[in-house]
């Protein structure tokens, strides 16, 4: 960042903090009857100064996430709920068709004792599980990463690689393709089957669909939660095999009426 760039910045973060001094001002002079409102300060995109996220249009970040600094992720990934990827001191590059799921960390290492640079390359179809740990590794293209497994810095994945649930991989390991290795420190165990090579492409491509069914829901407006929520209320155990049961024969209301307060958000757009 130049010097104008700092200067600006600058400038916005007192305009910022100016704005926060005058609301605490206010709540004082309004005494016991205020009302603070807990503002959170997170965000899903964040730069760190010049270092901004570059993620496609048609990537799925959950509103929970953390994509921090010199980011790239690529066409149709999915970065699930909980997650931080942070590439403050070097980056982080993910592809196109990967998943990293829920509550998993991507970091980088600026360079290790060598002096090698060692950001975090994700490949195309990778799935990354649950609770994960990358720092300074390479995963390769439709390589698969278990649920709590550590990788350490320089640590490769090839492609078809796989790592096990709960591995711990050392530092400058590589797991070449086709093989499975597991647990702490992470060793060879066996040879890929055909059918998990099967899974690991199935299993991407699974996540990008479901990405797209939290992304709607996501997008959802305010007024048509708050209209879906009446109606899982108007219709609750309703179903046909659940009346069969109880021997209940209902007669389909011709229109829902809805709270006054309520409206239905699909008429307002007619």
């Amino acid at each position: 960042m130049g010097t104008l760039g700092r200067a600006i910045y600058t400038v916005g973060f007192w305009i910022r903090e100016t704005g926060q001094a005058l609301d605490r001002l206010g709540c004082r002079f309004q005494g016991n009857y205020y009302f603070q409102e807990q503002l959170s300060r997170h965000r899903t995109l964040m730069n760190v100064f010049d270092k901004a996220p570059l993620v496609d249009k048609d990537t799925f970040v959950a509103p929970s996430a953390s994509i921090i600094g010199d980011v790239q992720v690529g066409r149709g990934s999915s970065i699930w709920y909980g997650c931080v990827l942070r590439g403050d001191v070097n980056s982080i590059s993910v592809g196109s068709g990967t998943n990293i799921q829920d509550n998993s960390l991507v970091h980088v290492a600026k360079s290790n004792l060598s002096g090698k640079v060692l950001p975090t390359i994700i490949g195309d179809n990778v799935t990354v599980g649950h609770s994960a740990v990358l720092h300074g590794c390479t995963v390769e293209d439709e390589a698969f990463v278990g649920m709590g497994a550590t990788l350490l810095d320089g640590v490769v994945v090839e492609r078809h690689g796989m790592v096990a649930a709960g591995a711990l991989v050392r530092q400058n390991t590589r797991i070449p393709s086709g093989e499975v290795w597991g647990g702490n420190p992470a060793k060879f165990l066996r040879k890929l089957t055909d059918e998990e090579r099967a899974f690991i492409s199935q299993s991407a491509s699974n996540y990008s669909n479901l990405a797209q069914v939290h992304a709607a829901e996501n997008a959802k407006p305010f007024d048509e939660i708050e209209f879906e929520k009446v109606l899982r209320k108007k219709f609750a155990n309703k179903d046909e095999e659940y009346d069969s049961m109880l021997g209940v024969v209902r007669e389909t209301p011709p229109e829902l009426i809805l709270p006054e307060n309520i409206k239905d958000p699909k008429a307002s757009e007619k």
